[in-house]
C-alpha cells in the first residue's frame, strides 16, 4: 500500500521540523497513540490502539528517523507488533519546502501488514490508512496553527 499527499502548515519551516521531532506533539496528532517514548534524536518506540473494521488491536513498535536531509526533509521507518492481529511495517519519506510564513509538506509512504489484519482486504487497510493519515496531518496542523500557538491557557 502507498499514500502519498501535500499539506500547507501555517508555520516556520523550522517550527515544522522542530515539531515533527517532539514527542509529545506527535503523541498527541497520533490517532490511538497512547504512548510514545523518544528513546534518542532517531529512536522511538510508541504503543497505539487502532481499530481496521471488525479488527481493534494494540500494537506496539519502534520507529527510526534517519535526519540525513535535515531541515528539509528525513526518513522513517517502523514496524509494529498486534500480537494475533498481526502486524504492520513501513515507512515514509517527508519533504518540508518554505513558502513565506508557511510550510508545504509533502510525504510519500509505504506499509505492508499480516497476519489477521492482512485479511481484511487491501481496500479497508488502505481506506483505514488514508483516514487515519488524514487525521494526523490535520492534528499536527490545528497544533500548529498561529491561533493554537498563541492562545493563553485557560485553567
Amino acid at each position: 500500500m502507498e499514500l502519498a499527499d501535500e499539506i500547507i502548515i501555517p508555520a516556520s519551516m523550522d517550527r515544522v521540523y522542530a515539531a515533527l521531532n517532539d514527542a509529545e506533539i506527535l503523541r498527541s496528532c497520533i490517532p490511538g497513540c497512547e504512548e510514545l517514548i523518544k528513546h534518542s534524536d532517531t529512536e522511538l518506540e510508541a504503543k497505539v490502539v487502532l481499530k481496521i473494521g471488525p479488527v481493534k488491536a494494540k500494537f506496539s513498535g519502534n520507529v527510526t528517523l534517519d535526519t540525513t536531509n535535515a531541515p528539509d526533509g528525513f526518513s522513517l521507518s517502523g514496524q509494529g507488533d498486534g500480537g494475533v492481529a498481526g502486524f504492520a511495517k513501513g515507512g515514509a519519506d517527508v519533504t518540508l519546502k518554505a513558502d513565506g510564513e508557511q510550510t508545504i509538506l509533502s510525504y510519500s509512504a509505504k506499509a505492508e501488514t499480516g497476519g489477521k489484519i492482512a485479511q481484511l482486504g487491501s481496500r479497508l487497510i488502505t481506506s483505514t490508512a488514508r483516514k487515519l493519515s488524514k487525521a494526523f496531518f490535520a492534528n499536527f496542523e490545528k497544533i500548529m496553527s498561529p491561533e493554537e500557538t498563541e492562545a493563553p491557557e485557560t485553567a
